[in-house]
C-alpha cells in the first residue's frame, strides 16, 4: 500500500510541469488589455441642498470672530450677551477692513475703544464695557481700485452685543427727553432698547395714563430697536415711556414726545419776503427766506445779493422751530434772514435765496429799489 502511494506521487510530480507549461501558453496580441465599455457615468453633482449651501456660503462669508481665553477663537452668532464690565476683542479677517459700532463711541472719542489693522486681520478691542456699549458691531472687507473703494458684500461679519447690567435695563442715552417723528409713509421707532434681551418691556402713555397694547402687527417690540409703529397715525401722538422688568424692580425709560407730521417730500417749499421793496439811504432792510418742511429734515441756505462781489458787509442768521398746524400735524419752519444795516446805492438790486435739502433745492428772489 505504501509503495503504491509513493509511486502515485512520483507520477504526479512528473506530470505537473507539463500541465503548468500548457496553461502558460503565449497570449495573443491585445489579449491582456482592458476592453472599452460603453457605459454612461453620471457626473458627481452635489444635491440641491448642498448646492444651495455652497451658493449661500459664496454669497456671504462671515469674517468676524471673538478672541477667547488662551488664544482660542469663536465664530459669533447674530446676538451675544456679556456682563457689563467685561472687555472684548473682535477680529475681522482681511488686509483692508472697515468697522461699524455704536456711534457714541466716536462722538465722545472714547479711549476704551481701539482698532488696529494688521497684515491679515483687523482688531477691535473694547475695554471695561458699559451698558451704553450695547449695539451692533460689524465689519466688512473693502475692495479698492485706486482711490475708489466699495464694500465686499461676500465678506462681512455682524453681531449685536448686549452688555447686561441689572442697574441699567435700558441702554443709556445722552438726553432725558427725545422727539420721535411719526410719518404716515414709513415706520417709526421708539428707541427704548434694553441691555438684557430677556427683559419684559411695555409701552405706556403719560396722559391719559395707560399701557399701549403691543399687538405684534401694527406695534411690535424688538430688543435691538425698541417699539416699532408700522403704520403711524395721528392717534399715536403724545408723550410715552417704556417700562422694563427683569428679576427685580421695574425700571422706567426716558420720555419720548411723538409728533405726527404730514409734509410732502421734495425740494424745500420756499417763500421770500422783504421788509420794504423800496428803501432809502441809510435804511435798515431785512430779507427773510422761509421753508416749511418735515421736522427732521435739515435745510441749508445760500444767498446772492448785489454787493456780494465787492465785499459789501451783510448779516445772515438761520434758525428753525416746530409749529403745530392745529390738526395733530407738526411742521418744521426754517428761516434765513439777511440784514443790510445801512442801505446804500450798491445794495439796489435782486436778492436771491437758495434753500436746499436732501431732495433738491429751490430758488426764490425779490428786488429792492431806492
Amino acid at each position: 500500500m505504501r509503495l503504491w502511494v509513493l509511486l502515485s506521487l512520483l507520477l504526479l510530480q512528473e506530470a505537473l510541469p507539463h500541465v503548468i507549461a500548457k496553461s502558460k501558453r503565449p497570449k495573443e496580441p491585445g489579449e491582456n488589455k482592458i476592453k472599452p465599455v460603453n457605459k454612461k457615468v453620471k457626473p458627481n453633482t452635489p444635491k440641491m441642498k448642498e448646492r444651495e449651501s455652497v451658493e449661500s456660503s459664496l454669497k456671504s462669508q462671515s469674517i468676524l470672530t471673538q478672541v477667547m481665553d488662551k488664544g482660542h477663537f469663536q465664530k459669533l452668532a447674530a446676538t451675544l450677551s456679556l456682563a457689563a464690565g467685561q472687555s472684548i476683542e473682535l477680529r475681522c479677517k482681511g488686509s483692508n477692513v472697515t468697522w461699524n459700532y455704536p456711534s457714541y463711541l466716536d462722538t465722545f472719542k472714547d479711549s476704551r475703544l481701539s482698532i488696529k489693522q494688521l497684515d491679515r486681520y483687523s482688531q477691535l478691542i473694547l475695554a471695561n464695557s458699559t451698558a451704553a456699549d450695547t449695539g451692533e458691531y460689524s465689519c466688512w472687507l473693502q475692495l479698492c481700485n485706486g482711490n475708489k473703494c466699495r464694500k465686499d458684500e461676500t465678506k462681512t461679519g455682524s453681531t449685536y452685543i448686549f452688555f447686561t447690567d441689572k442697574e441699567e435695563l435700558f441702554v443709556p442715552t445722552p438726553s432725558y427727553f427725545e422727539i420721535v417723528y411719526l410719518n404716515p409713509d414709513k415706520p417709526a421707532v421708539i428707541p427704548c432698547r434694553v441691555t438684557t434681551p430677556s427683559a419684559q418691556v411695555t409701552l405706556h402713555r403719560e396722559f391719559p395714563a395707560e399701557e399701549i397694547e403691543t399687538d405684534g402687527t401694527d406695534i411690535i417690540y424688538d430688543a435691538k430697536k425698541g417699539f416699532v409703529f408700522q403704520h403711524p397715525t395721528p392717534d399715536h401722538k403724545g408723550i410715552v415711556y417704556c417700562k422694563a422688568e427683569s428679576q427685580g424692580a421695574p425700571q422706567i425709560s426716558i420720555k419720548y414726545h411723538l409728533l405726527y407730521v404730514e409734509v410732502p417730500k421734495g425740494p424745500p417749499s420756499t417763500t421770500i419776503a422783504v421788509s420794504s421793496s423800496r428803501a432809502g439811504l441809510s435804511d435798515r432792510v431785512s430779507v427773510i427766506c422761509t421753508v416749511l418742511g418735515e421736522p427732521d429734515v435739515d435745510v441749508n441756505f445760500r444767498w446772492q445779493y448785489p454787493g456780494q462781489e465787492s465785499g459789501r458787509p451783510v448779516i445772515t442768521q438761520n434758525f428753525w422751530r416746530l409749529i403745530n398746524r392745529g390738526i395733530g400735524h407738526t411742521t418744521r419752519i426754517s428761516k434765513s434772514v439777511l440784514l443790510v444795516e445801512d442801505f446804500e446805492d450798491i445794495d439796489v438790486g435782486n436778492y436771491v435765496c437758495i434753500a436746499q435739502n436732501l431732495e433738491g433745492e429751490t430758488t426764490v428772489a425779490t428786488k429792492i429799489e431806492l
